[in-house]
């Protein structure tokens, strides 16, 4: 007979893991794939740096990750690599701002073994008895910086699908593995919420604050939880100022800004648009050169960033 490999192997609990309270939300965004505007990568080092944490369990790279796709980085001084920073997928018992706890899923996506990881974390989330799973994404899309980031809601709770989903396309993508999770999870009848931040597709190669503050909103609005925000938005605020300034100085830029915050609210005010994404003609609005001129604005605060270090 085969070996049979349970999911219950691909992950470690820590020797020092708190006692996990039963019917806690479970929290978890994942980077690998599709991450706009660094959104998921932001909301984890927000929540990792700024809340307090405990390890909880910690799953195997070795059988999860492909290495030389995402390589170890390193810190080398001189003569001597000092440091090795490892790719981590791991699951950390968090407390929020006055003190309510959580369960937080954070890391890469696995490379390998969707099924048993799927299985792993279905299973997690029944033995930890967890009150529900809220899951976040950010995907770039045609839409302005001028303009609230949206969402797509899906999942269980046909209450948020109604007060938050701006965009409920019937569509084919490729899938996040946390949209198995979703899946499996509303299968077996728990109650799940997947998040998926509509960012400015022009912005999404960048580190936008303000993908990260819709995230954080979007759970808080799921969950009851409060994050600390402040900083992400004040670093929003400097980021869009910047990206304004760019704007302005380039009437060709403004244009094409002003179609796409024309789709938008044509979109938004509920006119028979077929999508907040595409014209009258079917076409996407072309906006390559907003691409191109925020990248060489971005060339140049990653310049005076790198002048003032």
């Amino acid at each position: 007979m085969g070996t049979v490999n349970h999911p219950e192997e691909l992950y470690t609990f820590d020797a020092d893991a708190p006692t996990v309270p039963a019917g806690l939300h479970l929290i978890a965004g994942l980077t690998g794939f599709a991450d706009a505007g660094s959104a998921v990568a932001q909301v984890t080092n927000s929540v990792l740096e700024d809340l307090d944490t405990e390890l909880v369990a910690e799953f195997d790279p070795d059988v999860l990750l492909d290495w030389r796709a995402r390589r170890p980085v390193i810190t080398f001084e001189h003569d001597h690599i000092s440091a090795v920073e490892p790719p981590r997928l791991a699951l950390h018992l968090v407390r929020d701002e006055i003190g309510q706890p959580f369960l937080f899923l954070s890391g890469y996506e696995p490379d390998f073994q969707w099924n048993r990881f799927v299985r792993a974390v279905t299973g997690l989330a029944a033995d930890l008895q967890v009150a529900d799973t809220t899951w976040v994404q950010s995907i770039p899309m045609p839409v302005p910086h001028t303009r609230p980031i949206g969402l797509t809601v899906s999942g269980t709770r046909a209450d948020l699908v109604e007060q938050m989903s701006v965009w409920k396309p019937e569509t084919q993508a490729p899938a996040n593995v946390l949209h198995l999770v979703e899946h499996r999870l509303a299968e077996t009848g728990a109650q799940v919420t997947g998040l998926v931040l509509l960012v400015p597709h022009y912005l999404s190669d960048t580190e936008f604050p303000d993908a990260a503050v819709a995230a954080l909103s979007g759970i808080a609005a799921a969950t009851g939880l409060i994050f600390p925000t402040d900083a992400l938005r004040e670093s929003g605020r400097e980021f869009l100022a910047r990206v304004e300034e760019q704007v302005a100085g380039n009437p060709e830029l403004q244009r094409l800004v002003s179609v796409l915050e024309e789709r938008h609210d044509t979109y938004m005010e509920g006119n028979p648009v077929a999508s907040p994404l595409t014209g009258v003609d079917g076409e996407v609005p072309t906006a390559d050169s907003i691409a191109a001129e925020l990248e060489r604005f971005l060339a140049d605060r990653r310049t005076q960033g790198d002048a003032t270090d």
